[in-house]
């Protein structure tokens, strides 16, 4: 397999709903890989931008906003037995196209469980409602009836999405390298047994970026290197992450949501107002933002060990995101106006001089303390791997486009999280477009330095206990 090979043929169509930095990145990594004509692809987005993009590649493009009252009308026509809705978009709402394409006998992906606008900051739901765990738990109670229907993998970017992949890849990687004599498990409940017996407690998506603009950020302005609006919205969502069972009690802020698997919990408060202490090879220490993901509640939940209706193995899941500098400050005037959006938006792409996108998965509470496995990719890398990305999208769309080829490869699965896929097919497939994929271990903990200028509440007696973790 090369850069310029087709890697699987499709008669259908595709439908790529939303073209921001997403669309407009995966686009050319379709054409390229999936044996297929231009005419067969259309775009519906909200907005103009990208339609020059598309005309450049001969792809129909269609300015619409999708509403929970047009969708069906608008996509009638362009969806059918056997087609694709590829799912980009911010504000439509995933469930209403994953029943839709279900319907039509039509395949899917998305990279976030999306609700209808406004969905994100509904304050006539209570906070658990309005979170990623409850729109998880909306999906999967269809799970089970759409089995061996079209194939709808959900929630498949790069985090969440490709890092699902890499914590299988560490778990192998750390049985290896402490003696664990395992073959790759074939199922959850061997995933979730390695993961106990290797002695996982805590596994943050640590990720830092370091891309910077030949363009400062000015004042009213959010700079980002992906979807403004993605990060915007998930960031007033409230902090959510897995909970493991080695977890000797809540936060003060922390809540149990009360239906559902019961995997996760969530604090008072939102992502991008809560930090926490992490590691990244190249970075060394950092604090990044607990933003909610789907992974920290998918992954919890695949690796949970079950003693008949008790959980006996869970380990503590979340994100830990140390964004490009610029979209530090952005995120600050943001949060000073009361999380208020500045004026104007932009998203970096050929301004980016410099810097990469460190990408991957922290295993901690092992034989051999913490080990690190992901991507470090550079801006120079993504911009001689495919057109149209920056370091940040190229992760992302390369687990897109890996989904996309696997559920063409495999129409009749249902409903599927990012989990149940084959990580050995989905990493050959993505690998290609990640820079250098890298494992590294360390006998970094969140304890070091603390208390040495003023006296910390921290629990010496095990350093992967989550108050450890977040910065008060």
């Amino acid at each position: 397999m090369t850069l310029t090979s087709p890697i699987v043929k499709f008669a259908g169509r595709i439908v790529i709903v939303g073209f921001g930095s997403i669309g407009q990145g995966i686009l050319p990594l379709l054409l390229r890989h999936i044996d297929m004509k231009p005419e067969q692809i259309s775009i519906v987005t909200a907005e103009e931008r990208g339609h020059s993009e598309a005309e450049e590649y001969g792809i129909k493009f269609h300015r619409i906003a999708l509403t929970r009252e047009n969708f069906r009308s608008v996509l009638d026509p362009m969806v059918g037995e056997g087609d694709f809705i590829l799912n980009l978009s911010v504000d439509v709402s995933s469930l209403a196209l994953i029943k839709f394409c279900h319907t039509r006998g039509a395949l899917y992906l998305d990279t976030c469980i999306e609700p209808w606008a406004g969905g994100y900051t509904d304050t006539s739901l209570s906070p658990s409602l309005r979170s990623n765990y409850a729109l998880r738990e909306a999906v999967m109670q269809h799970k089970g009836g759409f089995a061996n229907g079209p194939t709808a993998v959900i929630t498949h970017g790069a985090n969440p999405g490709l890092v699902s992949h890499f914590v299988k890849q560490a778990l192998l990687d750390i049985a290896r390298d402490t003696g664990v004599e395992v073959q790759a498990p074939r199922n959850r409940n061997g995933w979730a047994a390695l993961a106990q017996t290797l002695g996982i407690k805590a596994i943050h998506v640590a990720e830092r970026d370091t891309q910077v603009s030949n363009v400062p950020k000015k004042r009213g302005e959010f700079v980002n290197t992906w979807s403004i609006d993605g990060f915007v919205g998930e960031g007033c969502q409230p902090a959510e992450l897995g909970w493991g069972t080695h977890e000797r009690g809540l936060p003060p802020d922390g809540r149990r949501h009360d239906f559902g698997c019961d995997a996760a919990i969530y604090l008072m408060r939102p992502g991008a107002g809560t930090r926490v202490r992490t590691w990244t090879p190249k970075e060394g220490p950092l604090h990044g933002f607990l933003i909610t993901h789907s992974e920290a509640i998918s992954i919890a939940d695949y690796l949970t060990v079950w003693d008949r209706t008790s959980v006996r193995y869970r380990p503590t899941v979340h994100y830990a995101y140390h964004p490009c500098d610029d979209a530090i400050l952005s995120l600050h005037e943001f949060a000073g106006k009361t999380w208020t959006m500045q004026p104007e938006k932009r998203l970096m792409m050929e301004e980016i001089v410099e810097g990469i996108d460190e990408l991957g998965v922290l295993l901690m509470g092992h034989k051999k303390g913490a080990y690190w496995f992901g991507s470090q990719l550079s801006i120079h890398q993504a911009r001689e791997l495919a057109p149209h990305n920056n370091a940040t999208s190229l992760q992302v769309t390369a687990s897109a486009l890996a989904g996309v080829i696997w559920a063409i490869e495999n129409p009749r699965a249902g409903i599927v999280e990012p989990e149940e896929l084959n990580h050995q097919r989905v990493l050959e497939i993505a690998g290609q477009y990640l820079g250098k994929l890298v494992g590294s271990y360390s006998d970094w903990t969140p304890l070091e330095g603390r208390g040495v200028l003023f006296p910390e509440d921290v629990d010496t007696s095990d350093p992967w206990q989550f108050k450890n973790f977040r910065v008060v």
